[in-house]
């Protein structure tokens, strides 16, 4: 009888492991942000049209928060720079940048430092960090980061997108604009209400 207590109780734990792992792996293929190019813009409604190709309705927040990303340069990151670095870690535990942007001063203290996955590309990850140094290497500049649980080395190449957050308007989501929208809520007809974005001025998101 003892036995079969046991038995049944081990079923039991295998099967609640085996449900939290199917629960962990469809949350984690959830996108956790949206991307792609405005297609229609009308009113308070955006038609965008998604990485995959798919159009999906976005319909923005009253208070919606809308930023632009305009192009920089490796020269305006200077030391005590607050950045957003979207890479990819590599072996020695640095990270190559794709996507490297400049955080307005507003930000800082808002926007939490720290490294985390990020959803842009497998296996990439997103860092807001304070510039501690920047030293030229043959692979490109190395930029040494800090955030409040420690520090990475960022590898900076000439394909690193070098981008700067600048405030922007409702005005200026028109088609052809890149949008990525950060916070947002599903709603009952399928579309998304936007609460937080950026857009591409002069330079494309690339995080």
């Amino acid at each position: 009888m003892r036995k079969s207590k046991m038995i049944r109780r081990a079923v039991v734990v295998t099967a609640v492991a085996v449900a939290l792992v199917f629960t962990a792996a469809s949350f984690a293929q959830q996108p956790g942000r949206i991307r792609g190019q405005i297609e229609k813009a009308d009113g308070g409604v955006l038609s965008l049209k998604q990485r995959d190709g798919t159009m999906l309705d976005v319909k923005l927040a009253d208070d919606a928060r809308v930023s632009s990303l305009v192009k920089a340069s490796l020269d305006d990151i200077k030391k005590d720079s607050f950045i957003g670095v979207a890479g990819m870690p590599k072996p020695d535990g640095s990270i190559e940048a794709f996507s490297v942007h400049i955080f307005l001063p507003a930000q800082r203290g808002v926007v939490p430092d720290r490294h985390f996955n990020w959803d842009a590309k497998p296996g990439s990850t997103m860092t807001n960090a304070y510039v501690e140094s920047t030293v030229a290497e043959k692979d490109g500049q190395a930029v040494t980061v800090k955030y409040k649980e420690g520090e990475k080395k960022i590898i900076v190449t000439p394909a690193t997108v070098i981008s700067a957050v600048a405030p922007g308007t409702k005005d200026e989501l028109k088609p052809g604009a890149q949008v990525i929208i950060f916070a947002f809520d599903k709603q009952p007809d399928g579309s998304v209400l936007a609460k937080t974005m950026y857009f591409g001025r002069t330079v494309a998101p690339a995080m």
